[in-house]
């Protein structure tokens, strides 16, 4: 009985520390300076969780490719540490108690309307996805000159080709690296 339980006791916490590794890297990647600066995402609050959606989303769709249980736990304690992270922004933004919790249910719906609609780009084509990425991403600039949302479907295919060149053991061992936007 003991060893069971130890043995899910451990398990856990490889899980909550391979989370909290690949958490920190999908947010550096994020977190690009070039993003900002070269492609016209908003370099504000909305324009960061935009980004880091999509780069949750790129991981998260990769490991729904690997055909290990443990890999759905991993993709679940990545979706909770993102808004369990969230909500600690939130509050250090000044957003009241009663008011987080309302942000991050929106939030979360947004999550998953960003997913619906990156998923459809992915099967439906560029043209689907850009205007995904002109809906959602560069949601608060008008006019996105075309190069931008162009560069953007690229990135996205270039990521998800560099993910899906990872083996499922490298997955679950959290060897994830992304290409470097600059070199897209």
């Amino acid at each position: 009985m003991f060893k069971d339980f130890f043995k899910r006791r451990r398990e856990k916490q490889d899980v909550d520390a391979l989370t909290h590794a690949l958490y920190r890297l999908i947010v550096a990647q994020s977190r690009d300076a070039s993003f900002y600066r070269d492609r016209l995402v908003p370099d504000t609050p909305e324009g960061r969780y935009e980004m880091l959606v999509l780069h949750m989303w790129l991981v998260l769709r990769r490991f729904g490719s690997v055909s290990d249980t443990k890999a759905k736990m991993i993709a679940q304690s990545l979706f909770d540490l993102m808004f369990a992270d969230m909500d600690i922004n939130l509050r250090e933004l000044g957003i009241n108690d009663l008011a987080v919790g309302k942000r991050i249910r929106r939030m979360a719906e947004a999550f998953y309307g960003r997913v619906a609609a990156y998923d459809a780009g992915m099967e439906q084509g560029n043209t689907v996805l850009a205007a995904a990425l002109d809906r959602n991403l560069f949601q608060r600039v008008a006019d996105v000159p075309a190069e931008h949302l162009n560069w953007m479907v690229h990135y996205i295919r270039a990521q998800t080709e560099q993910l899906e060149s990872l083996s499922d053991a490298a997955m679950m061992a959290g060897q994830i690296h992304f290409r470097k936007a600059e070199t897209i």
